[in-house]
């Protein structure tokens, strides 16, 4: 069995030097390979020579027909050929087109929003960008993008970081919805004092949101509603109130997907909720959060219009 060279304790391995040993095994010369590098015969000869010495082992047999490499030398032309093939398929990829997006993107933002508005429009981005990798982190902690924590964030509020690229995309407002069978089997309030005959379904207080949510809430809770189901987010609010237990507190962008559920009481309501994309300024000519960026930006624009219909 071929035994790998045995390194020197101190040897590190230079790039250089292993740029020079591929072009003179693939040349089978040194002349050759020092013409196609630019370097002389003797600078190429040592270069090699203090790459034996680096190994401690013998990488060409010289011949007066050239060189021919030994089996130690075998071993590491296999490894440098097949590290050029990966750095010519890099490099390939990075001069390719505009329209090519590929890789990975790491996406946060709020598990509302992430599983009630942005999970389901995904599939319409992965059938135009098969190749692109999303790391979706839902959570309410506000995740560091200069620190490149993620790549990506919606946030429901205007970041404050530096450093930061970020773009408005809509208002939202949280609403009070229900569905017909619940409606049909408990009556539909028309003012806050038949809440008394209705369960409540909202965050809970304690849980991070934003502001304008936990006040309306905390405004709801201040009368007296003798029934609540609370959730840390909105995904759990929207799994009640399908499930017809209450009339749930839940941000307005729902009715898009969920078109059967009943506004109650329309002139209750929080104030407007920003919503913003946020990227680092590093990150400005990045493939993967242009097309990201532009996909959201298109569905939100196609969501307004709906509204406006």
């Amino acid at each position: 069995m071929l035994a790998w060279p045995e390194f020197k304790q101190e040897t590190v391995m230079d790039w250089d030097k292993l740029r020079i040993f591929h072009s003179v095994a693939d040349k089978g010369s040194l002349t050759h390979a020092g013409e196609v590098l630019h370097l002389s015969q003797s600078a190429v000869s040592r270069q090699i020579r203090a790459l034996e010495e680096s190994l401690n082992v013998t990488l060409f047999h010289r011949h007066a027909r050239g060189l021919i490499l030994t089996e130690q030398g075998e071993l590491l032309f296999d490894a440098t050929n097949a590290m050029v093939k990966r750095l010519d398929a890099a490099a390939a990829r990075i001069r390719d087109s505009e329209d090519e997006v590929f890789g990975e993107l790491r996406v946060t933002t709020t598990t509302g929003f992430g599983t009630l508005w942005l999970a389901p429009r995904l599939p319409a981005l992965y059938k135009k960008y098969p190749a692109l990798k999303i790391d979706l982190m839902l959570e309410e902690r506000v995740l560091d993008l200069p620190m490149r924590e993620a790549d990506v964030a919606i946030r429901m509020k205007e970041p404050s970081q530096a450093d930061l690229i970020r773009k408005r995309l809509m208002n939202i407002r949280m609403r009070l919805y229900a569905t017909p069978e619940y409606l049909a089997e408990n009556g539909t309030p028309t003012t806050m004092a038949d809440f008394t005959q209705h369960r409540l379904i909202a965050q809970h207080a304690g849980t991070p949101q934003v502001a304008a949510g936990a006040m309306l809430v905390a405004e709801l809770m201040s009368h007296d509603i003798p029934s609540t189901l609370t959730v840390n987010n909105y995904f759990g609010v929207l799994q009640g109130v399908l499930n017809h237990l209450g009339i749930g507190v839940l941000p307005d962008y729902i009715t898009e997907d969920f078109p059967h559920l009943v506004r109650v009481l329309p002139e209750t309501e929080s104030s407007d909720v920003p919503v913003f994309l946020a990227y680092p300024e590093e990150l400005r000519h990045s493939k993967r959060v242009s097309a990201f960026r532009d996909f959201v930006t298109e569905e939100i624009f196609t969501y307004r219009k709906r509204q406006q219909v």
